[in-house]
């Protein structure tokens, strides 16, 4: 199983950016994937998920009206469309699955849930 993420960058505050996190060697219809991020001295913390159902979704407070994550089953690849960005949102993201049995499982929050995870992609704002 790999994850693939890609999508970081520097963005000015009040910019937007896309991340994608492409994935292979696991059946994606039945996966749920899940963005964390993870600040120097801090722990990673949980930012959206979605479900197998493209209109199961979850947000952290810090990103819920900002941040819209979706998915494209055809293309296997997950995405988190980040607005407005803040500097803050600084960190490294990770995008992590686990295969879900159930069609409509809740999203979990905490990264010792998944079973597989990408390599990071890096968030810089600047002020």
């Amino acid at each position: 199983v790999q994850l693939q993420a890609s999508g970081g960058g520097l963005v000015q505050a009040g910019g937007s950016l896309k991340l994608s996190c492409a994935v292979s060697g696991l059946t994606f219809a039945r996966a749920m994937i899940t963005w964390f991020r993870q600040a120097p001295g801090k722990e990673r913390e949980f930012v959206a998920g979605i479900g197998r159902s493209a209109g199961d979704r979850r947000y952290a407070d810090s990103v819920k009206g900002r941040g819209t994550i979706s998915r494209d089953n055809d293309k296997k690849t997950v995405y988190l469309q980040m607005d407005n960005v803040r500097p803050e949102d600084t960190a490294a993201y990770y995008c992590a699955a686990k295969s879900s049995v159930i069609l409509t499982a809740p999203i979990l929050t905490t990264p010792g849930a998944y079973s597989y995870w990408g390599q990071g992609t890096q968030v810089t704002v600047s002020s």
